[in-house]
């Protein structure tokens, strides 16, 4: 596993639900960041009880697309809300998040737990002109 790569390993957890731009720029800029990359695609049932739906697309369909993107050199299932429970099964160094979750108890939570194991979080600007909520709603909205 992770664990046994040489370098700095990085991890890029998301839904990646109708995979966006902003799913690209944070995948692309993590890519320079760290020597092996694994996204973490988080399964369906965590996805609902987070949000309250299910995403759009399903799991295994989510995998394939952020696989197929040759940006990643890993791609895992996501079974847990709690990014340090991830950290325990893959000995990550860097979490790339998006800057929406900086100043937030959840990631100033986990900031404190990554750097008691010596791994840190690395926040990059998040891209505000598209989301997946975003696109869910118009796509509601044309039903």
């Amino acid at each position: 596993m992770a664990n046994l790569i040489m370098g700095r390993v990085g991890y890029a957890p998301g839904v990646y639900d109708m995979f966006h731009i902003g799913h690209l720029n944070i995948l692309r800029r993590a890519r320079e960041h760290c020597d092996h990359l694994i996204a973490g695609v988080v399964e369906d049932d965590v996805v609902t009880r987070i949000k309250g739906r299910p995403p759009v697309v399903p799991h295994d369909e989510r995998m394939e697309v952020v696989r197929a993107l040759g940006l990643v050199d890993e791609v895992v299932s996501d079974w847990s809300s709690d990014k340090f429970e991830m950290w325990k099964q893959l000995r990550y160094d860097v979490l790339f998040k998006g800057d929406d979750w900086k100043g937030t108890e959840k990631g100033t939570r986990l900031e404190r737990l990554l750097g008691e194991v010596g791994a840190q979080v690395h926040y990059f600007p998040y891209t505000a002109s598209t989301s997946s909520t975003d696109l869910r709603r118009l796509l509601e909205g044309l039903s």
